[in-house]
């Protein structure tokens, strides 16, 4: 990162015509302006003309610019990848229309790879059979697939590429970056005769990204290339931030207001009726104008929580909701840009209730049905876990059991995305009876922190009460040895209670190992002891009953034999 803090790079471009009289590949690297890169990315683009067809040069060049355009008009809130493939929907239906219609432009299509940079990740985005290759550590990895046509001699037809259908299909692969990676763009006059060890071997010299994209292009027509050779190398210098500032950015300007009340009207949302009024947000069911979905919208209180502390929350659950693909995590919602005119997330509406109330009403889950919650909330936390981000406030109160057997963890709003800026002191998460001890030490709170919580919470779900009593702050509970929860449910299997027992283990160092550990040990135990053991058969309970039934209806077929002969 530079003194900004943003994503740094290097690119290098190289094409040459081969044996063709005209070059129909066309490549592009868009760096943007400082802000287009904190929204949006740095895109590079190559694509290759279909050969033969009329407007081969037009279809690329435009295919190109269409795309980056069309990309950088988009809200950055959407992703990366819905916003990459709906910028080349246009521009593909118009191509394939005029190859249909216009005698200049018949047949034309082209093949398309793109990858946008952003923060610490590169999306790539492909049809046809240019391609994209990733180096790190001298491996070169190829990130896409050719969409030609298997049978032999037929390997250069394309069956996919922008033009050749009405809807344009795009792969889409998010790949992780790191420092001093290099990324390469290749036309097919690259690689139908430079092999991937050749590649390898020239990426390997780690000159100039423009160094080394001429040398690709010369080692192509060196090799006797057939076709237009076209490469761009790509040089990771530094990463950015965790790309939350996209958000950041769309969020900034908006105003921190006192909540509404139930039947306001916020920009077109109807606020039906009151969901919670907790100590830092109010949370309202809402209808979307004639839309008869409900929504969930959650609204800051500043007179509670700072502005900066504000923002800091709503800016991490909206962008955890929108990065989780997780079926067992709250996600949240995109809405139009422009349409906010203050700061609140708008969120699906999970229709059920809280693990909480749960417990409140009907107390503890019989253990079969527990241990498939417990698995499908540590799931939910392992997804969260992944992604670097901790929770940071596990809790019943934010865990929804949904009336069609789903289950969401919510209230993402504290949790802690690596070099994200944290809160204050004064603001630092947590609920009473749920924090690990080395958050009373001043952890900011991480993974094991959240396994901590996670146990605690399964010990209610299966026994109700606290494993070490209900604890107020600002007292320091003394985290004094667990009253083992088989004294509260003398039915739970060992196993279970010695899982739950090493998740909340005082020293984090006797907890698992992560949160995939526990899984696993639910998952087995769970197969094999949580099972209701099959009843035994009689002649297990009963031998002698057993046979002395057998004899009577061997007597009975005997005498029926008898009578029918």
């Amino acid at each position: 990162m530079d003194a900004s803090g943003r994503l740094e790079i290097a690119a290098g471009f190289a094409t040459a015509l081969g044996p063709r009289a005209d070059n129909q590949d066309f490549g592009a690297v868009h760096l943007g302006t400082p802000s287009e890169q904190a929204l949006h990315g740095i895109v590079a683009v190559v694509a290759d003309g279909v050969s033969g067809s009329k407007g081969g040069r037009i279809a690329a060049e435009l295919a190109t610019r269409s795309f980056i355009d069309g990309y950088l008009s988009k809200s950055p809130l959407g992703g990366i990848a819905a916003a990459g493939v709906a910028s080349l929907l246009g521009f593909n239906r118009w191509l394939h229309s005029k190859g249909r219609t216009d005698p200049e432009m018949k047949g034309a299509a082209t093949t398309f790879t793109a990858l946008v940079l952003r923060g610490r990740e590169a999306t790539v985005l492909h049809v046809g059979d240019s391609r994209a290759w990733h180096f790190r550590d001298g491996v070169l990895t190829q990130l896409t697939e050719d969409h030609v046509l298997a049978q032999p001699g037929l390997s250069h037809v394309l069956y996919r590429a922008v033009g050749i259908e009405a809807d344009v299909r795009l792969d889409v692969r998010p790949v992780p970056l790191k420092p001093y990676d290099r990324l390469l763009l290749t036309s097919d006059g690259v690689h139908g005769v430079v092999d991937p060890e050749t590649l390898t071997r020239l990426l390997g010299r780690m000159a100039s990204p423009d160094a080394d994209a001429q040398c690709v292009v010369d080692q192509a027509t060196a090799n006797g290339a057939t076709d237009n050779a076209t490469a761009i190398v790509i040089d990771v210098i530094r990463l950015g931030p965790l790309d939350s500032e996209a958000i950041g950015v769309e969020a900034e300007g908006l105003p921190i207001l006192p909540p509404p009340d139930a039947g306001d009207n916020v920009d077109g949302f109807q606020m039906e009726r009151l969901l919670s009024d907790g100590k830092y947000t109010r949370v309202f069911l809402a209808k979307d104008g004639a839309d008869p979905t409900p929504i969930v919208l959650k609204f800051p209180k500043p007179a509670l929580l700072s502005e900066h502390g504000a923002r800091l929350s709503f800016l991490r659950e909206s962008f955890i909701g929108r990065r989780i693909d997780s079926p067992y995590v709250g996600k949240t919602l995109t809405l139009d840009p422009g349409r906010q005119s203050r700061l609140y997330i708008a969120q699906p509406f999970y229709e059920g209730r809280t693990l909480h109330a749960r417990l409140a009403a009907d107390g503890p889950l019989d253990i079969q049905p527990g241990v498939r919650e417990a698995i499908r909330l540590s799931r939910g936390v392992a997804a969260l876990h992944r992604q670097g981000i901790a929770h940071r406030d596990i809790k019943p109160d934010n865990v929804i059991l949904e009336k069609n057997g789903g289950l969401k963890l919510i209230d993402l709003g504290v949790a802690r995305l690596p070099k994200v800026e944290d809160f204050t002191e004064g603001e630092a998460p947590g609920t009473a009876g749920y924090m690990a001890p080395e958050l009373f030490d001043s952890s900011p709170g991480d993974a094991l922190t959240d396994q901590y919580a996670l146990g605690v919470t399964l010990y209610r779900l299966f026994a109700k009460d606290y494993p070490r009593g209900q604890v107020e702050l600002p007292q320091r509970p003394k985290f004094e040895k667990p009253i083992p929860p088989t004294q509260l449910r003398p039915d739970m299997p060992a196993w279970l209670e010695a899982a739950i027992l090493r998740a909340i283990a005082v020293d984090p160092a006797d907890r698992f190992a992560d949160v995939e550990e526990l899984i696993h040990v639910l998952e087995s135990g769970s197969a094999v002891a949580v099972t209701p053991p099959q009843p035994p058969s009689l002649i297990e309970r009963d031998p002698v009953r057993f046979w002395q039934g057998v004899c009577i209806l061997l007597v009975i077929a005997l005498m029926v034999s008898l009578a029918t002969r």
